[in-house]
């Protein structure tokens, strides 16, 4: 009778164990508010879209994030900016297929695409990145950063987020299969970042840009090498592409069409501030005196733009200098 009530409280306490265990998985992570729907761009691709304001106004849900389901597992494109994001993220997934995620691409290593990496890899999933991914984890910036969305981000940005090393660092272009998918990973180098790549999704002709292109939105410029960036859009012509997917804002039907906004805010971004370094003026003046209301009314305009501008304008100053 002993032995029965004993192996009775000890099954009652392993039993309290895992319920517990499996309550803690569930609020591993603090749950967003913030509203999220997958969208479906073709037979195997879904995403979902950011929002078009600051990070801090919409609990990091900022980038959008992409899914190619195949029979044989999922690959994830980008993993937005937290890791509740992430984990709601993988909750949608799960109701599109019961198969894991087994990769995560990384089309580049802003910290809004970044850091829900964890949730995906603690599903076992293989993290692929272009190279100056691993050397922006061990720069200073990348500590600041993550600092301060600590801070601004909290509770979905905390002491348990994790920057994680890529299992795979790309620098060329390569090619995939998985579940009868042929994916297209297309290294860029520096443009965005310094270190961005592309993903095409062969069968559904679906072509995953990144911050390549920003769609509806003021593009967020920072460090980026605008020469070569602008470059890479004259040159992106996917006519027989069926959508394209930006890293911000909706998908496109007409790809060429997504690609003119990000294109036209660059060239004279560019055009503007290379006058005004040229004829040694300064950024002050030039960019108080140039017309910028084909944007004015964009979302991130008031966020962005004046930084964006100065960027610029201290880069081409040192081309100026270089040459």
């Amino acid at each position: 009778m002993h032995n029965n009530q004993l192996t009775a409280r000890l099954t009652l306490i392993i039993a309290l164990l895992l319920s517990s265990l499996a309550v803690n998985a569930d609020t591993k992570y603090a749950p967003v508010s913030i509203d999220m729907e997958l969208k479906k761009v073709s037979e195997h691709v879904y995403y979902v879209q950011g929002k078009a304001g600051v990070a801090t106004d919409n609990e990091g849900f900022i980038s959008n994030a992409s899914a190619v389901i195949t029979p044989e597992g999922i690959v994830v494109i980008d993993a937005l900016g937290t890791p509740s994001l992430a984990h709601h993220f993988l909750q949608l997934l799960k109701t599109l297929s019961l198969k894991p995620v087994v990769k995560v691409i990384m089309t580049h290593y802003h910290a809004d695409h970044l850091y829900g990496l964890q949730v995906f890899k603690e599903q076992g999933a293989e993290i692929i990145a272009p190279a100056g991914y691993l050397d922006y984890l061990e720069s200073d910036n990348a500590k600041s950063r993550l600092e301060e969305r600590q801070f601004s981000l909290d509770p979905w940005v905390n002491e348990n987020t994790r920057l994680l090393a890529a299992d795979k660092v790309i620098d060329k272009n390569e090619r995939f299969t998985l579940g009868g998918i042929t994916f297209d990973l297309n290294y860029l180098g520096n443009a965005h970042s310094d270190g961005d790549l592309s993903v095409l999704v062969k069968p559904d002709r679906v072509l995953l840009t990144g911050d390549l292109i920003f769609e509806g939105r003021i593009p967020f410029t920072g460090s980026a090498d605008t020469g070569h960036w602008l470059a890479l859009l004259k040159n992106l012509k996917h006519t027989k592409l069926a959508a394209l997917i930006p890293g911000h804002g909706p998908a496109a039907k007409k790809p060429d069409q997504a690609i003119k906004l990000t294109r036209r805010y660059l060239q004279q971004l560019r055009a503007i501030m290379k006058n005004a370094v040229n004829e040694l003026i300064s950024f002050d003046e030039a960019f108080d005196a140039a017309d910028w209301s084909e944007f004015e009314k964009l979302p991130a305009f008031e966020a962005a733009h004046r930084k964006n501008a100065y960027g610029v304008y201290l880069s081409l100053e040192q081309e100026l200098l270089n040459e």
